[in-house]
């Protein structure tokens, strides 16, 4: 069999961290990541290349690759080779492992002449992402922003997308990228689950709808517990911004500001090392290309 592929799924943004509640809420923007598949006929060997940052670890590409042949039970007569490239920095919170998940997920079952479910195809980057060991709660949150786009909350534990939003146009998200990396499974859960009453309330914020005060406070909170200082959320909030906070468990913050404040919030942002990325909300799902 010589099936290809391709798909691409947007990154998405953290409203609120699902670590110390087993709940979460996140919403798309517009950085991508493109997969290509290429099935081959040497089975339970699949061969990954991150051509935007080809030091990094292949595990997740090649973990969910093979869930989704296992998912179809031909994972003893086929490979595969896995392409992928992205804009979206890697270990810096901005879901990267969402997005790559479900770009080559959704790019798999493609490439194998197959049709599955939107979140069918969802779950199955989220069980690779555990089978890599890149994620704690399964980023199921982070993994339905990052395929459907818009505002999503969900309960991770049990997989369930609780609601979905979309939101104001004329909103801009801007991205403070320091240099050093941080991966999920190197967090410190135990310490993690100490502020679960205080993200309860931030959780309760997101689900009545108020996503800009919850991605504030879950920020504060995360930040707080680890350890991280919270002055480029509270200067971007000081020039102007509507919301900032933490992304993920950083060490990038996220930005959300109107159209007539971008000047003044981004010099804010400039004033600390690293870069600073500029997005859209994305409200476009995932797809094959």
């Amino acid at each position: 069999m010589t099936g290809k592929a391709q798909a691409v799924a947007h990154g998405a943004a953290t409203i609120v961290n699902a670590i110390a509640l087993g709940k979460g809420a996140a919403f798309g923007v517009d950085l991508w990541t493109k997969a290509e598949v290429a099935i081959t006929d040497e089975p339970h060997v699949v061969k990954g290349e991150i051509t935007s940052d080809p030091a990094e670890s292949t595990v997740l590409i090649e973990k969910t690759v093979t869930r989704v042949l296992r998912h179809f039970r031909v994972s003893e007569q086929f490979g595969a080779k896995v392409k992928t490239w992205s804009n979206i920095p890697i270990a810096r919170g901005l879901k990267s492992s969402s997005a790559a998940a479900n770009a080559v997920a959704l790019a798999s079952v493609a490439a194998l002449g197959m049709q599955l479910d939107d979140v069918s195809v969802v779950k199955l980057g989220v069980d690779a992402a555990f089978d890599a060991k890149v994620t704690v709660t399964g980023a199921f949150d982070d993994a339905c922003a990052s395929y459907f786009g818009g505002v999503v909350v969900t309960d991770n534990l049990r997989r369930k997308i609780v609601k979905r939003a979309t939101l104001p146009e004329g909103l801009i998200v801007l991205f403070h990228v320091p240099p050093r990396k941080s991966y999920t499974g190197d967090s410190n859960v135990k310490k993690l689950k100490t502020v679960e009453p205080l993200v309860r309330v931030v959780y309760r914020e997101a689900l009545r709808g108020d996503f800009c005060a919850a991605l504030t406070l879950n920020g504060l909170v995360y930040s707080a517990a680890l350890g991280l200082d919270a002055s480029v959320a509270m200067n971007a909030l000081a020039a102007g911004a509507l919301a900032a906070g933490l992304c993920g468990k950083g060490p990038a913050v996220t930005v959300v500001v109107s159209d007539d404040r971008v000047t003044p919030v981004e010099a804010a942002l400039r004033r600390y090392e690293g870069e600073v990325l500029r997005a859209c909300m994305n409200h476009e799902k995932a797809k094959v290309v």
